[in-house]
């Protein structure tokens, strides 16, 4: 049996707004049937949600949408399952290496930062022995 949600079912579960989903929705993401008078209102599946739930992932991860979307595709397919892991295991490599710059770059500018702040309060306290004379 499967579940029906509405966009505020998904929007208050997840805690997005409903122009998120909806934005999710326009990138492909998700694909709710319509019903009501002229389809305007939407009705999302059990994929939907999980999909969603993937999509909220895959950003926590710091992935695209591009990316995530991508990914959650390789699942829908009929494909192998190795080729949809391994496909998620070169976008993570690549995400991870990105990460790591950044992480190298800020490490970089924290030792400057540090380094500045000693040098500071070096020359603050030449300033207190100068005044203190």
């Amino acid at each position: 049996m499967s579940n029906n949600y509405t966009i505020s079912d998904l929007a208050k579960e997840f805690d997005l707004t409903t122009r998120a989903i909806r934005f999710y929705e326009d990138m492909g993401l998700l694909q709710p049937e319509r019903s009501g008078a002229a389809g305007r209102n939407r009705v999302y599946s059990s994929r939907d949600r999980a999909r969603l739930r993937l999509t909220l992932r895959a950003k926590r991860l710091g992935l695209s949408l591009t990316e995530a979307k991508e990914i959650i595709d390789l699942y829908d397919s009929p494909r192998d399952t190795g080729v949809q892991l391994k496909k998620f295991l070169d976008v993570l490599a690549v995400h991870r290496k990105q990460l790591e710059g950044q992480m190298a770059d800020l490490q970089a500018t924290l030792d400057e930062v540090q380094e500045q702040e000693k040098e500071a309060r070096q020359l603050l306290k030449k300033l207190d022995k100068k005044n203190a004379a």
